[in-house]
């Protein structure tokens, strides 16, 4: 089996382990450095549960090999809360709004629109369905997750 020496930031910390060659990104930081609010719903790309920003993009951490993160700064869903462990704006909006039922889907909504409302204050309606649009949510209809990203935005009704 061909392992890598791989070194990534992950949550501002930096973590250096040798990895196997065909590991998966979300694997590594669920299992390697347990940061388990990744999820993983699918294997394939589809769902969008395990979302992370890596050097400024969101991606699907189960589409990436560990070894392609070698040098990567990546922020999980643990990366959201503050210094003193509280809750982000996104993540206290979520739970005013009722964004979330079962919860499986939440870390990778969260980081997909953590992803978007940095880089666009003021997303209209069409641009937070954009950004969303690859994460699937089989409990809540999408409206009170769409809800929560407006009202971090300013655009809540």
């Amino acid at each position: 089996m061909s392992v890598h020496r791989i070194r990534v930031e992950v949550n501002g910390e930096i973590h250096e382990r040798v990895v196997a060659s065909r590991r998966l990104l979300v694997h590594f930081i669920r299992d390697e450095l347990r940061l388990t609010g990744t999820h993983v719903g699918c294997d394939t790309g589809n769902c969008g549960a395990c979302t992370v920003v890596a050097d400024g993009r969101a991606v699907k951490s189960c589409m990436l090999l560990a070894p392609q993160a070698d040098g990567m700064s990546i922020r999980t869903v643990e990366g959201l809360r503050g210094p003193d462990g509280e809750l982000s704006a996104l993540q206290r909006a979520f739970n005013v709004h009722h964004a979330l039922q079962c919860g499986y889907c939440t870390p990778g909504m969260l980081m997909s629109a953590t992803y978007l409302l940095e880089r666009t204050a003021s997303p209209t309606e069409d641009e937070v369905r954009h950004a969303i649009q690859g994460n699937l949510c089989r409990c809540t209809g999408y409206q009170n997750i769409l809800a929560a990203i407006r009202a971090v935005a300013g655009e809540a009704e």
